[in-house]
This record gives structure tokens, C-alpha cells and sequence, in this order.
């Protein structure tokens, strides 16, 4: 009889060591196994052999007929084990797909590798510079404005590491850019390029999983933050696109940054990490700047061939006189529209706001719908007639009067993408407008609509910032930013930053040399450096702007965050217990910060009051002293975290 520790695949497991179990075969590290947890058979995979126990064991239930996982992949989860503080079936649950099935065991479709199907163009002067400079393992920023092409500079290095055999991992920070990058990479790598993320059905994306673990030639992995655990092998290359957005930071435990783990990743394998953007994160450009990595320019549009203009507007909200046609879009906007329209070409309307209203209240009282679990304001959804908490999820049906005093003058006051589609679809009756945000049913999603909306077949696109990155439409010729200072209105340190952006990456999707482009920007403070800023492209002095803030405040790159929250029945209790725990880090950690406490942003949530603690240190060891002194129950905590809402 033999003996191994496993790593178990299961939340329910709390422990930092792995479990033992017996067996009598010989197992490798890597085998993936099901054994029993309590009453329940659960997948896991084998870590070490080691010698009999003091204790009695339970027998591996299954030994799965399938290749082990790459060394890499298990150091890697060892290294999020250690980094993020966190538990063996938290960091195994990033690892390995809930449940096998005994049908995708025995049809996995192997990887054929396809042949190439569209010319690539040849690289631009900036770009075969770029290309030339990226020789050794080491991590590479590339700031390239958007159209610079940075999407051929990822396929040029991909051919690069194919040909030396070896696999390629591309992040994007959201689903919907899936099919544009995947239609792009297969036009070149065929049916190496595989898509690995949340919203393929459970068969489909255990498919994927399985066949990226089988597979014996080169692949193309292309997929959010999640894809970095996958079970891809012998990687040559890892490109994190849009490398700024908040997305790439992981909201649940184990709490990880795609580019922490990234980073790790590619040097467990020796292979070169990309991280590309055209608006850097602060913090991301100054330790490149500090560890003397290498920072990669490209200025210069792709397509130097045809024309890149692109005329901005700037309407001042507060300007009533502005707004003669419609309430929420300004006259030179309804008419760069209808100009784009005449033309045969598109539109998008950008508003960072979901749903029909953002605030509903009574008129006559006061009375405002409010959630019951979060006391957060209730959105009015007005195709599905409910109001809805965008946090826990609590709706209930509209309400035409008021509940307090019966009068019927509740309003609906703000407003979101929803109410921004029935407004263009009033004054464009003939024009095709479709909406895209994270409301979308997975039918209605960008991802499912990409080929339709490029090929032209939607005149006006009305979306969220989910529309604003990364996305190459060759019609669209219009741009509408309906209010560029919501961001702004954020209590947080990365407001800022998140506004330019968010700003700069809506600017760059007309203007990119296809056809000459329109962008009418709307806003309550016209007069902003930081919109000024956004809108030349003046990125340079914006970091220099806001790493001298952060300097100053004691704010990420130079402090190391954490922030703790803690739940309770009343925020009395919450409070009482953060400023015990307050006390305990003080008296046991010398030499950091403790700010609080103070309620959270979503002071209420669930039906539970919320308060934190903000730990600011110069050590990250520090950050994870403190974790170890979080009480059992009652706490969670946010290293690293990108805001503080």
C-alpha cells in the first residue's frame, strides 16, 4: 500500500496542508484522483508521496486515465497558496473543473492544428521594433496607443513561440472581447486557438479544459483571468491585453491579480510576459520604471495608410440649450449621429450606468426605493417593469406611488443604458440600435453578436464600458460619451485614474484609421485637466500628475494594501469587533497603518452591517501577518486590493 497527499478540489476544506490518502498503484504528482471528503466524492490530484501515516487513511476512490498536470501548474498553485494567504480547496477550485464527466473522458477531440487563413499585414516600423526587443524571458509593458496594432505585435510573438513548440496564453479582461481576439488569432493559428471562460456551458468548457491537458502540439489559450490556471504546458508566451482593467483582479477568494500570477507563471515556464495596454495602471508603469523592465512604446497608428481624424466636442451639461431634441443627448450629438447614419456607417453611445433610472423617490415625502439587504439605492429596470439591487440581486415589482405616503409622484431620476436605448430608438426610428452590458442575456451578450456588429448590421450600439476596450470596428465613425464624469463621483483613490481611462480607451475606438471619426463628449466639468488630458492624449502627464497624489496620500505603487471587513447584525457590533482587532494588529505589527474603523461603501449588505479596516504598509509581509489574526468567523479580507469600495 501506498500514500499520498492530495490537493482537493472543495471550499468546504479549510486546511493550508494537504490530506492523505492510500492507494496501491504508483502515482505520479499530477495524477487526478477522486477521493472521499465527508460524505462526498470530490476531484482532486496527487501532490507527493509520502511514507504511512500515524493515522488510518481512506482509499483514492478513482484514479483518472488522464495526463498529469504540468509541474508548473502545481507550483503554481502552491505559490497562490502562500502569496494570498489562502486555503488548499480554494487554490485547487482555480485549478481543476467541478466534475468529470465519463462521455467528455471518452470523446476528447484532439487539437488539429489548422492552416492559415488570412495575410497577415506586414508590421509597421514600431511595431518590428517592438518585436526586435522582446528576446528573453522577462516582462515586457508595451504602451501602445489604441490602433497602434498591438494585437499584431501578440500574433507576430505567437508565430515566434509556435514555431520553437511551444504554447501561447492570451488574457483578455472581458468575455466579449473573446470573439474578436479568437476570430483574429484563428485566422492565423487555426484550430490551435482555444477559448477557455465562464460562460461556455458547463460541457463546452470542460471540453476546452480536457482538450488543453491532452494535447500534444502547440495551443493557442485565449480567455479572462481564469484561464491562467488552466492546464496548458511547455508555455512560450503569456499576453495579458488591456492590462489595466480592474477585472483582471479576482473579487473572491483566493483574491488574486491576473498580472501577480501571471508573472509567476511565466517565469515558472521561462517564457516572456506581455502586459499591453494604452492607458498603463500607475502602479504597474512606475515598478516597471523602479525594476528596470522594459517599457515598449508604440505611438503611431497602424494604418498610417488612411485617415485617422478624429474631431472631439466637449458639451457642457450644465448648457440646457445644448439639449433642444432630446433630454439626455446633446443636438450635436443627435447630429453626428444622423450624419454617421446618412453614411452607412455606426454609433455607439457609451454610459457607464445600467438599467432605466438610477434613483427612484417620492417626490411629495421623500421616500426613496432603497434595497432592504444593502440599503442601496433600487435601479429601475423598465423592460422587466422591476426595480433591482445590482449588488445582492433583491427586486421587486415598480411602484407607481409611494409606499410611505400613497401620493403617486414617485419619479425616476438619473437614468442608465436602458433608458439611453429607448431615447435613440425614439429619435432613430429607423436606425437598428441594440444595447450591450452586463444586463444581457448570454443570447444577447457582445460575444454572441461580435461577426454581426463588425460586419455592420447594427447602426447604433448603446453600451457600458464593456464596449469601450479593446473592441476594432471598422464602421464606427461616431462616438457619443454621454457623461464622462460618473467614475469621478467614486470616493476612492483610483477614481481618478479609472475616469482617464475609461475616457481614453471610449476615445480610441473611432479615430483608428478605418474612417474619419466624431467624438461628442458630455460632461458637468468641461474645464477638467483630466478630461483635457484624456482627450490629447496627454498620458504622460496624467502618471506624473497622479503618482505624485499617491505619493502623497500613501496609496499604491508605494504602500501595500489590505483591506478587512467585517459583518454583522447591527454596525455597533461590526464596529466593536473591527476595533478589537484594530487594537491586536497595532499591539502585534509594528510599523503599519491602520486606518478605521469606518463603514464600507455597501455599509449594508445582505441584511448585515459592514465595517473596515485599511492596513497600509511598505512590507507586504506585514499584510499577511494581519490576515493571520482575523478572527474564524465573521471576517474577510482583500489583499492588494485595485479600490477601496
Amino acid at each position: 500500500m501506498r500514500f499520498y497527499t492530495v490537493w482537493i478540489r472543495s471550499n468546504r476544506y479549510h486546511g493550508r496542508t494537504p490530506l492523505t490518502y492510500s492507494c496501491d498503484q504508483s502515482l505520479a504528482a499530477g495524477t487526478l484522483v477522486q477521493v472521499a471528503l465527508q460524505n462526498e466524492l470530490v476531484l482532486g490530484y496527487v501532490a507527493a508521496e509520502v511514507s504511512k501515516p500515524s493515522f488510518a487513511t481512506k482509499p483514492i476512490a478513482r484514479v483518472f486515465d488522464l495526463p498529469t498536470l504540468p509541474a508548473a501548474t502545481l507550483d503554481l498553485a502552491g505559490w497562490v497558496l502562500k502569496f494570498y494567504d489562502t486555503t488548499i480547496g480554494t487554490a485547487a477550485s482555480q485549478l481543476l473543473p467541478a466534475a468529470f464527466t465519463e462521455k467528455a473522458i471518452l470523446h476528447i477531440d484532439n487539437v488539429v492544428p489548422g492552416t492559415k487563413t488570412k495575410a497577415l499585414t506586414p508590421l509597421t516600423a514600431e511595431q518590428h521594433n517592438v518585436v526586435q526587443n522582446i528576446t528573453v524571458a522577462d516582462t515586457y509593458l508595451l504602451h501602445g496607443r489604441t490602433g497602434s496594432g498591438k494585437t499584431r505585435v501578440y500574433i507576430e510573438l505567437a508565430q515566434r513561440a509556435v514555431a520553437a513548440n511551444k504554447s501561447v496564453l492570451v488574457l483578455t479582461p472581458e468575455i466579449s472581447l473573446t470573439s474578436q481576439l479568437s476570430s483574429t488569432f484563428r485566422d492565423t493559428f487555426g484550430e490551435r486557438v482555444i477559448l477557455l471562460h465562464s460562460q461556455l456551458t458547463p460541457a463546452e468548457r470542460l471540453k476546452a479544459w480536457l482538450q488543453i491537458l491532452t494535447a500534444n502540439t502547440p495551443l493557442i489559450v485565449i480567455g479572462p483571468r481564469s484561464a491562467l490556471f488552466s492546464p496548458l504546458a511547455n508555455i512560450g508566451l503569456i499576453v495579458i491585453d488591456e492590462a489595466h482593467e480592474p477585472s483582471y483582479k479576482q473579487e473572491q477568494a483566493p483574491y488574486y491579480h491576473a498580472r501577480s500570477v501571471a508573472s509567476k507563471l511565466a517565469s515558472l515556464h521561462a517564457a516572456p510576459l506581455i502586459i499591453g495596454s494604452a492607458t498603463p495602471s500607475v502602479a504597474d508603469y512606475y515598478l516597471a520604471q523602479q525594476r528596470g523592465k522594459p517599457i515598449l512604446r508604440m505611438s503611431q497608428l497602424a494604418r498610417p495608410d488612411q485617415t485617422a481624424a478624429l474631431a472631439v466636442k466637449i458639451i457642457d451639461l450644465k448648457d440646457r440649450s445644448q439639449f433642444t431634441r432630446s433630454q439626455r443627448l446633446s443636438s450635436p450629438l443627435v447630429d453626428a449621429i444622423q450624419a454617421s447614419l446618412s453614411r452607412g456607417e455606426q454609433s455607439l453611445v457609451y454610459l457607464n450606468r445600467r438599467g432605466t433610472a438610477r434613483i427612484v423617490l417620492c417626490e411629495n415625502c421623500g421616500w426613496q426605493a432603497l434595497c432592504p439587504h444593502c440599503d442601496l439605492p433600487l435601479v429601475y429596470h423598465a423592460d422587466s417593469g422591476q426595480f433591482r439591487c445590482h449588488t445582492c440581486g433583491y427586486h421587486e415589482p415598480m411602484r407607481t406611488s409611494c409606499p410611505t405616503c400613497g401620493h403617486p409622484s414617485v419619479s425616476f431620476k438619473s437614468f442608465g443604458t436602458k433608458a439611453v436605448t429607448e431615447e435613440v430608438q425614439k429619435l432613430f426610428p429607423g436606425a437598428r440600435v441594440q444595447r450591450f452590458d452586463t444586463d444581457n442575456l448570454r443570447g444577447d451578450s457582445f460575444s454572441q453578436h461580435y461577426e454581426a456588429v463588425k460586419a455592420g448590421d447594427v447602426d447604433i450600439l448603446v453600451g457600458t464600458q464593456l464596449l469601450a476596450k479593446g473592441l476594432d470596428l471598422p464602421r464606427l465613425s461616431t462616438l457619443g460619451i454621454v457623461l464622462a464624469d460618473s467614475s469621478l463621483y467614486l470616493p476612492d483613490f483610483s477614481s481618478r485614474e479609472r475616469t482617464y481611462q475609461l475616457l481614453s480607451q471610449a476615445l480610441g475606438r473611432v479615430g483608428r484609421g478605418h474612417v474619419a471619426g466624431t467624438a461628442i463628449i458630455q460632461t458637468f466639468h468641461p474645464e477638467s485637466p483630466l478630461i483635457d488630458a484624456a482627450v490629447h492624449d496627454h498620458w504622460d502627464e496624467f502618471y506624473q500628475s497622479e503618482l505624485a497624489e499617491r505619493r502623497t496620500y500613501h496609496f499604491p505603487p508605494f504602500y501595500y494594501l489590505l483591506k478587512l471587513s467585517c459583518r454583522r447584525a447591527t454596525y455597533k457590533s461590526a464596529e466593536t469587533a473591527a476595533d478589537k482587532l484594530k487594537a491586536a494588529i497595532m499591539g502585534n505589527i509594528p510599523g503599519i497603518i491602520v486606518d478605521g474603523p469606518a463603514p464600507s461603501f455597501h455599509e449594508k449588505l445582505s441584511g448585515k452591517f459592514q465595517c473596515q479596516l485599511v492596513l497600509r504598509t511598505t512590507q507586504r509581509s506585514k499584510l499577511l501577518q494581519a490576515i493571520d489574526l482575523l478572527p474564524a468567523s465573521g471576517w474577510t479580507y482583500d489583499i492588494d486590493p485595485i479600490n477601496l469600495l
